[in-house]
């Protein structure tokens, strides 16, 4: 399904929608018979006639000027309500389509970029409902019963009305979107240039400026954005441009009624002159949607575009069991990423409650195999087993839930103490939280704090050193309750004595756990814990570790 399909709305909003365009109809419509039923009473009373006569039409005159703001408020209320109900919607569907892509399949997209496309792009959602399909419904409405009003009045006046409408509402968009096209879709583009380039600079600031490339960078970010810049001014003149054109087809509707009126009495002539003036604003959001169309396709195809990318681990349709025990085995596994391979005919086999640490130089395939663990990508041969169960016939979430995962980055996010370890099992207790910090030996330390658990640790855990940081991860790693740990480099970025100590307290604190640990530095793990060297893969052997 597209991403047009998936922001059409669901059953429950359209009642919304239909409301909107109805009080958007009124609302204009009220608009074009207050300007006529004004031109009429103004015209009519200085004959000054009766009162009574006039009586209508300044009741009329009324309730058009309360009705239009009434109308016009309902509109604003209904559309934008149904819009954002839209948009929720879409972004919930479309967040379920990109999970299965995480993390490998999002891997080459900039973060920027990838920010870019699921917050501005899909917000283009709104601009799709609110300012091009509901402004051109009511539009075509309005303008249609405002010539049908006129031919009423006068046929070939309202016959030269109508040719200035279908004008307005044909030539003159086509016109602006013609000019606008290139510049809108430059627009989504540049806009996602520079949310990368901002978020990169924010995230590379201290190593900017520690190497003195302040100027570089920050010509990079500049040249980007005079790109959007660019974009943008492109987008403003052919926005006046719409502007101009549509002010030149309403005046030569109401120059044509000038011009043909002539034989009508005076009240009939005024309305015929002046009515077509209040198309103005009517049709006014023509020409801006079809310009904010182009845009609102450029940025959803950059949606569909991350939407079609290959799914790295295809979910079963029907899903075995999962097994009771916790042995895990890998047979023949071979795994790469395009034409390479990163992995060759890999073979493990850990009994419930064994360790293996696995090392090699960086690419050798440590961290893709613990991917291929997670069921976050798919090998190209051989299998993984899970207690016997081939985990490509497993539901992947069901995997994780079982084998769990400690990297170099462990993600600590900006909150509190609590609620980090919380995000590994929710509705835990106090005494859960504690347990799980003691036994990563981080017990002592956070219970020494003025707040306790509810100390915030800054943005990725900037409040804590790298120790504390790995400490808090293996602590919320533990209070998931894995069955298979795996350990991706969790000492990186450490001093020996650091490292050693934390490796010491993860093998203690896994207690019966099968703990499967990848690291380059052999020399922190005891010679007593078994150990599979993995080589370059250009020259891999085939691997072997059988537990005894």
């Amino acid at each position: 399904m597209s991403v047009l399909g998936l922001a059409m709305p669901a059953r429950r909003v359209r009642p919304r929608l239909l409301l909107a365009v109805l009080a958007g109809v009124l609302a204009s419509g009220t608009a074009v018979g207050l300007l006529a039923t004004s031109a009429w009473l103004i015209t009519k009373a200085s004959a000054e006639p009766p009162v009574l006569t006039l009586l209508v039409a300044i009741v009329a005159v009324r309730a058009f000027g309360v009705g239009r703001g009434v109308f016009r408020y309902v509109e604003r209320l209904a559309g934008h309500d149904a819009a954002y109900r839209v948009l929720g919607d879409t972004r919930a569907r479309i967040t379920e389509r990109l999970e299965p892509l995480a993390p490998v399949g999002l891997a080459s997209s900039r973060s920027g970029d990838l920010l870019a496309r699921l917050v501005l792009d899909i917000d283009a959602v709104l601009d799709l409902w609110l300012r091009v399909l509901l402004p051109v419904l009511v539009a075509v409405v309005t303008a249609t019963a405002t010539v049908g009003l006129l031919v009423l009045l006068l046929p070939v006046a309202g016959a030269a009305v109508a040719v200035a409408v279908l004008v307005a509402c044909t030539v003159v968009p086509w016109l602006t979107a013609a000019s606008a096209s290139r510049a809108e879709r430059m627009m989504a583009g540049a806009r996602g240039e520079v949310a990368a380039a901002a978020t990169e600079d924010l995230q590379t600031a201290a190593d900017v400026l520690a190497f003195n490339a302040v100027d570089d960078v920050l010509a990079s970010f500049e040249a980007a954005d005079r790109r959007l810049a660019l974009a943008q001014r492109r987008s403003a003149w052919s926005t006046g441009l719409g502007g101009a054109l549509l002010v030149v087809c309403v005046g030569a509707a109401s120059i044509a009624g000038l011009a043909l009126g002539t034989g009508e009495s005076g009240p009939v002539y005024a309305v015929l002159v002046l009515t077509p003036l209040a198309l103005a604003d009517v049709l006014g959001g023509i020409p801006v949607a079809a310009q904010l169309a182009i845009r609102v396709r450029a940025a959803l195809q950059r949606v569909e575009d991350l939407l079609g990318t290959p799914v790295p681990v295809a979910e079963p349709s029907e899903p075995l069991p999962m097994p009771a025990g916790s042995g895990l085995q890998v047979r023949g596994l071979r795994v790469g990423y395009g034409s390479d391979d990163v992995l060759r005919d890999l073979d493990l086999d850990l009994p419930a409650g064994s360790r293996v640490v696995i090392t090699g130089p960086s690419g050798s395939g440590k961290s893709t195999l613990a991917l291929v663990l997670l069921r976050f990508l798919e090998p190209r041969a051989g299998e993984v087993l899970l207690d016997g169960s081939d985990v490509r016939r497993l539901d992947g979430d069901q995997v994780r839930s079982r084998v769990g995962l400690l990297t170099q980055e462990s993600y600590v996010f900006d909150t509190s103490i609590r609620e980090n370890l919380l995000l590994a099992k929710p509705g835990s207790s106090d005494l859960q939280l504690w347990n799980a910090l003691y036994r990563a030996r981080l017990g002592e330390f956070v219970h020494g704090l003025p707040k306790g658990l509810d100390t915030m640790v800054g943005e990725h855990g900037a409040r804590l050193s790298g120790g504390e940081r790995q400490r808090l991860a293996f602590a919320r790693l533990l209070l998931a309750d894995h069955d298979v740990l795996v350990l991706d480099e969790p000492t990186e970025h450490l001093d020996e004595e650091t490292a050693q100590s934390l490796l010491s307290d993860l093998f203690r604190a896994a207690g019966h756990r099968t703990v499967v640990l990848l690291t380059h530095r052999p020399e922190l793990v005891s010679r007593e814990r078994p150990t599979l060297a993995l080589s370059a893969p250009r020259h891999a052997p085939r691997h072997r570790y059988r537990s005894s």
